[in-house]
């Protein structure tokens, strides 16, 4: 018998962190799954840290040559076998219970209901400062669209930037909505995640498990032009309804110019950065603390 879910993890040159996010998967106490893990043609140890698994849940296959994470998804999906599909970065972790929650939730609803996400929590290496960790916590609770549940209506947040669903490490969804929308788009080298999303929610219904049930490993950051040219990439695939939101009044150009300040200040392209910021939207109290995080590493940089 086909199982209920199918786990996806791409992967590239992560032989150090793999082995922590495939125990997180063989640990779940939904135990009929499959985990398809894809090597995006890595030149490090990935093969034989797989290959230490003696568990016949575990399907893997390589690719020849490096295509990128949506490729490596995509065959994933390809040879997915399971009723529910469920992404999963290959640097993350899930506590045990997160797909039995998920899948008992989407089970519970009417057929609308085509995926869920939960909460999850950000891992800084190193640790992070107690009091910037305590302060970034207890604004981010004023943030409105934390947990938010529906369809069409929520395309808005998550192209605006308001609503947050980590949906390439959180995503629970249908087989049959992920075939039927053909997969991620191999064009997304950075966004890819929330276009993915944005095309789930035309299909149907997202539900939220409440809990923190993800942790997310902070990693390096993608170069400020990097991001820059992706945004255009995302922006412009959304171009229609980027266009009716802001006839709504919803700045959603004035979000994502907020997201490319924010990484070239952060680069210490501190003119490029303030220049992005004037053009944003004016950030809500929750986003200052990590605001002038990124001013003060720019600062920093170009005084070091």
């Amino acid at each position: 018998m086909a199982p209920t879910v199918s786990v996806i993890v791409p992967t590239y040159n992560r032989a150090h962190s793999l082995p922590r996010t495939v125990e997180s998967v063989l640990s779940q106490t939904l135990e009929d799954l499959e985990l398809i893990i894809v090597d995006d043609a890595s030149d490090d140890d990935t093969a034989s840290v797989v290959d230490s698994y003696d568990d016949d849940r575990i399907r893997f296959f390589e690719h020849d040559e490096n295509q990128g994470a949506s490729a490596a998804r995509n065959t994933g999906i390809e040879h997915a076998e399971g009723e529910y599909m469920a992404f999963l970065d290959s640097d993350d972790v899930w506590l045990p219970t997160k797909l039995e929650k998920q899948v008992l939730t989407l089970e519970l609803r009417s057929d609308e209901w085509v995926a869920a996400y939960c909460k999850a929590e950000t891992i800084h290496p190193g640790g992070q400062n107690p009091a910037i960790k305590w302060v970034t916590e207890f604004i981010s609770r004023r943030n409105k669209a934390e947990g938010a549940e529906g369809g069409k209506e929520l395309i808005g947040l998550v192209l605006s930037d308001d609503l947050h669903t980590s949906a390439g490490s959180t995503l629970l969804v249908k087989s049959e909505v992920v075939r039927e929308i053909n997969g991620f788009d191999e064009s997304f080298t950075r966004f890819q995640d929330p276009e993915f999303l944005i095309r789930v929610l035309k299909h149907g219904k997202l539900a939220c498990v409440n809990e923190t049930l993800l942790l997310r490993y902070e990693t390096g950051s993608p170069s400020a032009d990097s991001v820059a040219k992706a945004d255009e990439h995302y922006r412009r695939t959304f171009t229609k309804e980027v266009e009716q939101l802001e006839r709504q009044g919803i700045d959603v150009t004035g979000a994502h110019h907020y997201i490319l300040a924010r990484h070239f200040l952060n680069e210490g392209q501190l003119r490029t950065g303030f220049r992005y910021l004037r053009r944003s939207r004016k950030p809500e109290v929750r986003q200052l603390p990590g605001l002038l995080m990124n001013v003060y590493k720019g600062v920093k940089a170009n005084i070091g």
